[in-house]
């Protein structure tokens, strides 16, 4: 059994004989990747149906009418295919709040599993970036699991081209649905798909 930061069982029935391992070398069960799955839809389903949660609602644009982040919905915006930054023409550019997702099979509905800002769409997802390796450990956990996923990112691009403004829409969007691959949030869920986290 594995305990780690107060979180109690990681990884019930499962072990994990060296942590220091890279992340290939981590077997997850179908079953404790779907019930990580499900814990993070129980927190975001009644976010994904527009209904408020014990949160406050808090503004987006502390100035004017627009929606506030509780009655912001993911869905609501075009998903793209995660390979979209190599496609021969970008189809958004600037200022934006993008978001990472997926629709596993085993639960009826969507998970949001990064909340990102940046002042270039079309650049950003290029080069490294974190959200990348973290993608890349829960593909491949998944696979080894025989569990599909239908990844996807979709783009805000109606928010402040002032990148502190952004950056504290992305901050409160990741404070109310908990992200599981935001770094504020990993040891919230105890992401366990890459040995660093151990």
């Amino acid at each position: 059994m594995t305990t780690f930061r107060g979180q109690g069982e990681l990884l019930p029935g499962q072990s994990l004989s060296n942590p220091s391992e890279k992340s290939s070398s981590i077997k997850l069960s179908r079953s404790c990747l779907e019930n990580w799955q499900q814990r993070i839809y129980n927190h975001q389903e009644k976010l994904f149906e527009g209904k408020a949660n014990h949160q406050k609602q808090v503004s987006l644009f502390p100035n004017t009418e627009n929606e506030s982040t509780e009655s912001f919905n993911p869905l609501r915006l075009t998903p793209l295919a995660m390979s979209f930054w190599r496609w021969p023409s970008i189809p958004h550019k600037g200022p934006a709040i993008y978001l990472v997702m997926d629709k596993p099979q085993s639960i009826d509905g969507h998970l949001l599993l990064y909340v990102g800002e940046t002042i270039a769409a079309d650049r950003r997802w290029k080069g490294e970036h974190d959200c990348k390796r973290y993608l890349s450990a829960y593909s491949e956990a998944l696979a080894g699991a025989k569990v599909s996923k239908r990844l996807s990112i979709r783009f805000w691009t109606d928010v402040p081209t002032v990148t502190r403004a952004r950056r504290n829409i992305e901050q409160q969007l990741i404070r109310l649905w908990l992200p599981p691959f935001n770094k504020e949030t990993r040891a919230h869920w105890a992401t366990p798909f890459t040995a660093e986290d151990f």
